[in-house]
């Protein structure tokens, strides 16, 4: 599956845009519960993100997740690292199947439509692309490999079937990796409460325990199927997906996992299980987990279950700047929870005014202080909002002050690209 096109070359960190080079990254990491840092000191950095279900098209949600593992990709190269960045694409799954049946839309016709918008999307928002970006269909040989994998381990069984479903479907012990829960850190009863809500299906008779997790889904009539040796037809289940591409396409441990706060637990505390089974020499799957938060628009978290949504696509076509977009999105901390309103896109229009200005004028106060604290506040824990409020300071002594360095306004242009995103008029 082929990625997005990426932002210019000279335009990102490590390529000659910024003189010198940023201080070493450090990322709040979820089974941690502190911050730490993150890649090596020098080198190759490997980012894991998990990607869309393409059954509707990319929200404010999911912006604010890939803008903010973009931050981190942005300082890591500032740093002088190579990025190895690998994300996937749900591209057959439960929701999307429902979503085709109810629209009457061949479920491929759908997710090939959605993975479009979404790519456009992220170009518009000036993502720098994946490495490896992998639909779950052209992977499914891998990810039922890995299912063979877990089996032969004895780390999988088969579950009869019920209310005339067939036998055969493979689910994943969790007993049988003795760090399970470690990454989200929940008690026994949230994590059932949380399976029930995502995906999981702890009241399935015949599992071992209610929050072992699917494997692999023998084929029902009407869905589609795989080939896939003694498992038999089928598909596979949520959570191994997102291993068995990862261990493939980073090895393990990966530097860092990311995606939204709603994947802690029972996605990314169930791929982690996963990755422990197959690659025990090599635990943790991960070096670090992190977390984005979520947007919420009138009070409640922006999903596509709830459908209050804020598409990116349609502030595209109502003629907002992609870049203004960005801009809001990083004038908010990546881990915190917060809302979009009119406010909010009236506050990042009005910002990107007074920069886009600023940049544009003669000359300035000096910029180094400001590449500096740039720098600064995105290696701790990819303070973005701190970033923004030092350009807010650079523009505004600019404005009040003046100033004679001819050579500022454009560092402070490249700065703001390079490492915030945002492209300045």
């Amino acid at each position: 599956m082929r990625s997005w096109p990426a932002p210019d070359p000279t335009s990102l960190p490590g390529n000659g845009a910024l003189p010198g080079r940023g201080p070493r990254v450090r990322l709040h990491d979820t089974a941690a519960g502190a911050l730490v840092p993150v890649g090596p000191d020098s080198g190759t950095a490997s980012l894991y993100v998990c990607g869309i279900t393409p059954y509707d098209a990319t929200h404010l949600g999911h912006a604010n997740t890939y803008v903010a593992f973009d931050l981190l990709g942005r300082a890591w190269r500032d740093a002088g690292l190579d990025v190895r960045y690998v994300q996937n694409v749900t591209d057959v799954d439960d929701p999307l199947l429902e979503r085709a049946e109810a629209t009457g839309v061949d479920w491929r016709e759908l997710a090939h439509s959605q993975v479009e918008l979404f790519r456009e999307d992220m170009s518009a928002l000036s993502v720098v692309p994946p490495e490896r970006y992998l639909g779950v269909v052209e992977a499914v040989d891998l990810v039922s490999g890995a299912v063979r994998e877990l089996l032969a381990a004895g780390a999988a069984y088969r579950v009869p079937g019920t209310g005339g479903g067939p036998d055969g479907d493979v689910y994943f012990p969790v007993a049988a990796d003795p760090s399970f829960g470690s990454v989200g850190g929940y008690d026994r009863a949230t994590m059932l409460a949380l399976s029930a809500e995502r995906g999981g299906d702890p009241q399935r008779p015949g599992k071992r325990d209610p929050l072992d997790p699917l494997l692999w889904r023998v084929q029902r009539p009407g869905e589609p199927a795989w080939e896939a040796g003694e498992l038999g037809r089928g598909r596979p289940g949520w959570h191994i997906e997102c291993t068995a591409i990862a261990l493939e396409h980073l090895g393990m441990p990966v530097d860092v996992q990311g995606g939204g706060s709603d994947l802690v637990f029972p996605h990314h505390e169930m791929g982690a299980a996963h990755a422990h089974l197959l690659r025990p020499a090599s635990r943790p799957f991960a070096r670090a987990y992190a977390h984005s938060g979520m947007v919420a628009l009138d009070g409640e978290k922006m999903s596509k279950s709830k459908g209050n949504l804020v598409l990116v696509s349609r502030l595209r076509a109502a003629g907002v700047d992609p870049a203004v977009v960005r801009l809001a999105i990083v004038s908010h901390h990546w881990r915190s929870d917060w809302e979009w309103t009119d406010e909010v896109l009236r506050q990042a229009r009005e910002r990107f005014a007074r920069w886009s200005a600023a940049v544009g004028q003669p000359s300035g106060p000096s910029a180094e202080g400001l590449l500096a604290a740039v720098r600064e506040r995105l290696a701790d824990d990819l303070d973005a909002p701190g970033a923004v409020a030092a350009v807010d300071a650079w523009v505004q002594a600019q404005s009040a002050t003046g100033g004679d360095d001819t050579a500022a306004p454009e560092l402070v242009r490249r700065t703001v690209t390079a490492l915030l995103g945002v492209s300045l008029r």
